[in-house]
């Protein structure tokens, strides 16, 4: 059986050399995306950040009742910040928070419009389909090490990889929403005279807003999952203290800033779930 060993295919070396390439010729781009994102990244925190936390929690509450029109999730939002606040973690809570709004916010920017496109054109979603599946499958730590090499240490790589690793939920979702709609009402639409555009706008994002709603609380779920090992490259926030409550073995500090990440997960989930789900807390 040597003999497949021995005939190694450089699969690594492959790699490693696309990786040198980008390095050498497009360190112009990367520094452009790193200086994009820290200064967007760094401008929310600021919003977060300047203000006294109990106007911020006031501000989160608010948006909470704009939201979902009901007393119980506001009170949930309000409670679970100003508990963060009581175990000493809403620096980094602030910051987890912005890391995954940024994240939220490319992914269904880029996955919407992919997710549209793939359900029109069965061609392209069959080129999708396994480059998303290796999205999701691969181990982070595969695409955090080219991350880091190319942006860095910081918030920007561990964006990048969230993003990579949340991207797929809004696609899949938006494609299955759209290809969803009945075939009447596209029937329908277009009798009365409606073009492809129109159809997308008046009839099948409409129809399939429920799955993209479900792609967005997906992808805030998947960003959050990635907290702790965002953090490894340097990304601030509460996977910082989860890591050195592990490298201590430190069950008290590991519990409070795990505590901080499931409040956090509990407010943006009941938040943005589509309307007429999750209106109980």
């Amino acid at each position: 059986m040597n003999w497949i060993t021995d005939y190694k295919i450089p699969i690594g070396a492959w790699a490693k050399a696309v990786v040198d390439w980008l390095t050498s010729n497009f360190t112009w781009f990367f520094d452009g995306v790193i200086m994009v994102v820290s200064h967007a990244i760094n401008g929310l925190l600021f919003l977060l950040q300047a203000p006294h936390p109990l106007i911020v929690v006031a501000v989160i509450t608010g948006i909470a009742y704009l939201l979902r029109r009901n007393i119980s999730v506001p009170v949930l939002t309000c409670l679970g910040f100003l508990l963060t606040i009581n175990q000493g973690y809403w620096k980094e809570t602030t910051e987890t928070l912005a890391l995954v709004l940024a994240s939220t916010f490319v992914s269904m920017l880029i996955g919407v419009p992919l997710g549209i496109a793939a359900a029109r054109r069965a061609w392209l979603y069959a080129i999708m389909r396994p480059i998303l599946d290796l999205m999701q499958t691969i181990p982070t730590f595969v695409y955090l090490v080219p991350a880091m090499i190319l942006l860095g240490l910081g918030m920007v790589p561990g964006l990048v990889a969230t993003v990579v690793f949340a991207i797929p939920a809004p696609v899949r979702m938006t494609r299955l929403g759209i290809i969803s709609t009945p075939p009447s009402l596209v029937e329908a639409a277009e009798s009365f005279g409606a073009t492809p555009r129109q159809v997308l706008r008046k009839v099948e994002i409409p129809f399939a807003m429920p799955q993209i709603m479900a792609g967005l609380t997906q992808a805030i779920m998947l960003s959050l999952s990635m907290v702790s090992i965002a953090a490894l490259v340097g990304a601030p926030g509460l996977g910082v203290p989860v890591l050195r409550a592990l490298n201590n073995v430190n069950v008290a500090k590991s519990f409070e800033s795990g505590a901080g990440i499931v409040i956090l997960a509990i407010v943006l989930d009941r938040m943005f779930r589509a309307p007429g789900e999750g209106d109980r807390a």
